[in-house]
């Protein structure tokens, strides 16, 4: 879908957030694993990167860097002590939480003070032309060319669903406004090509007062 730059991508946001060498990063929602390769090689060793997933199946079937632990889990109960990250990321998985607020305060949690959050998200453009088209893309031209490729009866069906939930995510001002109200500090939006979104926060290091 992304014309093979999407781990590129991937890493500019992810090296735009502040992840470097020698973090610990926990990746929620780890999926296919492309977004915990990026930050394994950003942090430069992989034992440093933990991948959780509410899906057995996603787990057994992600194909991370050796040394990349994997568990299940889910945004809103990480299976992990509090205070052990550095980094916590997030790709193109935010749409299916149901509840941010719980989410964040997980987010919140693991993380050390100064610690970082990265929630990657795909975001309907702004004006109508622009939605339709992009509509039209992923509900029509993604499904048959996923059908060419996989050959599996069901594969268009997924990829319109793909777009169903891009159409039903919470808007940025409501995504941002989670994040503040999870008491995270320095929250940015960062918008590239009008519909892939970065929202990165940072966890204060002193605690707020009461």
């Amino acid at each position: 879908m992304a014309f093979g730059t999407g781990s590129r991508y991937r890493r500019r946001a992810l090296r735009r957030a502040g992840l470097s060498q020698g973090m610990n990063v926990i990746d929620v929602g780890v999926g296919t694993g492309l977004v915990a390769r990026e930050a394994a090689h950003l942090v430069g060793d992989a034992s440093r990167v933990t991948g959780i997933d509410p899906s057995s199946g996603m787990v057994e079937q992600a194909k991370v860097p050796a040394g990349v632990r994997l568990m299940a889990g889910s945004a809103e109960a990480i299976p992990l002590p509090s205070g052990c990250a550095d980094f916590v990321s997030m790709g193109y998985v935010l749409r299916h939480i149901s509840d941010l607020a719980l989410a964040f305060c997980e987010f919140w949690r693991v993380l050390r003070p100064g610690g970082i959050i990265c929630v990657l998200e795909i975001t309907q453009p702004e004006g109508a032309m622009r939605r339709a088209l992009l509509k039209a893309y992923m509900r029509r031209i993604i499904p048959m060319f996923a059908h060419l490729v996989a050959r599996h009866p069901e594969t268009p069906k997924l990829m319109r669903f793909y777009w169903d939930t891009i159409e039903a995510c919470a808007p940025p001002r409501a995504i941002m406004s989670a994040i503040r109200e999870a008491q995270f500090e320095d929250v940015t939006h960062f918008l590239e090509l009008g519909i892939f979104s970065e929202y990165c926060a940072r966890k204060p290091y002193a605690a707020p007062a009461p």
